[in-house]
């Protein structure tokens, strides 16, 4: 079975370089797509505009999902995608540096699959994606 291809929906070009590190680093191989905010993502996901084709824009078997994006922000994009019927089974994880009960309980009425806090430290990230990995790729059987 091929690899699922991962879209990764992040605003910050460092915390993005470092997801990819991390990636690397515990073994992550899949295709990785990046949208820098959420009017690119909801564009990426819909198949509009330069994402029309859907041999350079595969659909993702799962979304890593950052909340503050400027423009539509990752909540918006979270409710968008969970409501449309070809999107909604997608898992979307949402990786963001909020920790506020607010956004978690807000997350999950909308839809999401998984909340993670972004570990300040490196070994701490390192093991935030090894356990996603574990059981994201690994463990969980995805929709095709």
């Amino acid at each position: 079975m091929k690899p699922q291809t991962l879209l990764i929906v992040e605003d910050n070009e460092e915390d993005y370089e470092h997801t990819v590190r991390a990636f690397r680093k515990v073994g992550i191989s899949n295709s990785l797509y990046r949208c820098a905010d959420g009017d690119e993502a909801l564009d990426y996901l819909l198949r509009r505009d330069k994402y029309a084709d859907p041999e350079t824009s595969p659909r993702p078997g799962v979304i890593l999902l950052d909340l503050n994006l400027p423009g539509t922000d990752g909540r918006e994009v979270l409710e968008e995608v969970k409501n449309h019927k070809d999107l909604s089974m997608i898992p979307l994880i949402v990786l963001t540096t909020s920790s506020d009960e607010r956004d978690i309980d807000a997350c999950y009425r909308l839809g999401a699959n998984s909340y993670i806090t972004k570990p300040v430290d490196v070994h701490g990230f390192i093991d935030a994606i090894t356990l996603l990995k574990n059981f994201w790729l690994e463990l969980a059987v995805l929709p095709h």
